[in-house]
């Protein structure tokens, strides 16, 4: 007895087995016509009479089929009569169907990728060949439908006392308006001019979570590989990044030597040709990063989000709102998918650029990327702070935390080694650093309603 008639045996005579797996289970799995075609009435009298058919109604049914031949029914008439009543242990035949239809699922779906590579596909382009084998490679007896309100509750109580896993920062205000860090399954997005400093931060945060043990992943898709490691380096070895080249061999080696005995993490560059590569290509490079060195990474940066590819549309078919956005919610769906949070920038507009005031409004191309991202917040450089070594950050939107609680603060820079720190000094002289003592004062100055709303 074959595989496939050992899971129709059991489609008929086992209700608890047909419950588990029939939803996962396609006809196109089946290797021959017979087997599809059993396969397919039982489907239908399930789903109709919420029941399992016998032997004589699935007869009946494949007699009144029109689109079978006589040798065919013949066919179907004896995979019947050698349907067996024969008990099956549960958990094997629904491990062993779930391995079946993985494999099933993966053979057609390299079949269907090879149609497309020889361009006998006239719907699909290449592009679709990574969706489909990750399809493919998703294929599980997933039987979580959804979380039952009342039934539930204590999944509920234990998730609100349940310390989050986030990815801390190693500068105080940033884990202020996050509340401890950025938590998975995240994408968080820096806002800034040209050369303000959306790879700097990127590269700051980068090194700092390397320090912490953890893995990253940095994709650039404006800089090659070895400008964003020689930023990483100019911080992390505490060197200028103008003095790298003069550093001797012997010395750079014992800093990245005691370096390695800080941390077990790894940071892992890749460098794409700008808006050459989508989430797909990002997809199967994680798969390489697990296959080849057993890495996976605990963060993700993309540098930068507006110059990467959609993998749902071509950037001549769609408008910049649509397409930015269809990007945004694709590496939002892949830090969902991978479990990790992903950090990102974008640029500000024209007006944006020089402001000292930056808001969402000065979102360049798209403002469907705000409204995805879990944390937005601006780059604000000015002659002023520049001459004070300082950079201000504006929150422009916060799923974490309450963002009109230090909506604005600062940090200090020193662009020569790449390096972002707190200046607690600095803060006192913002006016947002304590917005409840701003919003009473402002309360208390008026007579009424009407002052405070039309001031």
């Amino acid at each position: 007895m074959t595989l496939e008639v050992t899971i129709l045996s059991n489609l008929i005579h086992n209700e608890k087995y047909t419950r588990k797996v029939i939803p996962f289970l396609k006809s196109d799995y089946f290797t021959t016509k017979s087997h599809k075609v059993i396969f397919l009435e039982i489907h239908e009298y399930v789903g109709n009479y919420n029941a399992l058919p016998s032997l004589n109604a699935l007869g009946i049914e494949c007699q009144e089929r029109t689109d079978l031949s006589e040798d065919q029914f013949k066919d179907i008439m004896e995979v019947l009569s050698a349907l067996s009543k024969e008990e099956t242990d549960f958990d094997w035949i629904v491990d062993t169907t779930e391995k079946w239809c993985q494999e099933r699922a993966i053979y057609l779906s390299l079949m269907e990728s090879v149609k497309i590579a020889d361009g006998q596909d006239e719907k699909r382009d290449k592009g679709a060949i990574p969706q489909i084998l990750s399809d493919a490679l998703g294929v599980s007896f997933d039987q979580h439908v959804g979380h039952d309100y009342l039934q539930n509750y204590q999944e509920r109580f234990d998730f609100y006392h349940k310390k989050e896993s986030k990815i801390p920062f190693d500068l105080e205000f940033f884990n202020r308006i996050t509340k401890g860090g950025i938590p998975n399954k995240t994408l968080n997005i820096a806002l800034a001019g040209t050369g303000v400093g959306k790879s700097l931060f990127m590269c700051h945060v980068a090194a700092s979570v390397l320090l912490q043990g953890k893995n990253v992943l940095y994709i650039t898709l404006e800089m090659a590989e070895e400008k964003i490691a020689e930023r990483i380096d100019a911080n992390l070895l505490n060197v200028p990044i103008q003095k790298l080249p003069e550093l001797p061999h012997v010395m750079y080696e014992n800093k990245i030597n005691k370096l390695m005995k800080k941390t077990k993490g790894k940071l892992i560059i890749k460098e794409y040709p700008t808006a050459s590569a989508h989430v797909g290509h990002f997809k199967s490079l994680l798969q390489e990063l697990s296959l080849k060195r057993s890495i996976k990474p605990d963060i993700i940066f993309v540098d930068y989000l507006n110059i990467c590819a959609s993998q749902r549309y071509k950037g001549s078919i769609v408008n910049s709102y649509t397409y930015v956005k269809a990007i945004a919610e694709e590496l939002r769906g892949l830090a969902v998918e991978a479990n990790v949070p992903i950090v990102s920038a974008t640029q500000t507009t024209r007006s944006g650029y020089g402001s000292s005031d930056v808001d969402l409004t000065d979102t360049s191309e798209s403002f469907g990327l705000p409204a995805t991202a879990d944390l937005m917040f601006a780059l604000i450089s000015t002659e002023e702070l520049e001459d004070q070594n300082q950079i201000m950050v504006k929150q422009l939107k916060n799923r974490y935390y309450d963002p009109t609680l230090n909506k604005r603060f600062v940090v200090g820079i020193d662009r020569s080694k790449m390096r972002l720190y707190d200046v607690d000094d600095a803060q006192k002289d913002l006016v947002d650093a304590g917005a409840e003592e701003q919003v009473v004062k402002k309360v208390q100055g008026k007579k009424s309603f009407a002052e405070l709303k039309y001031d």
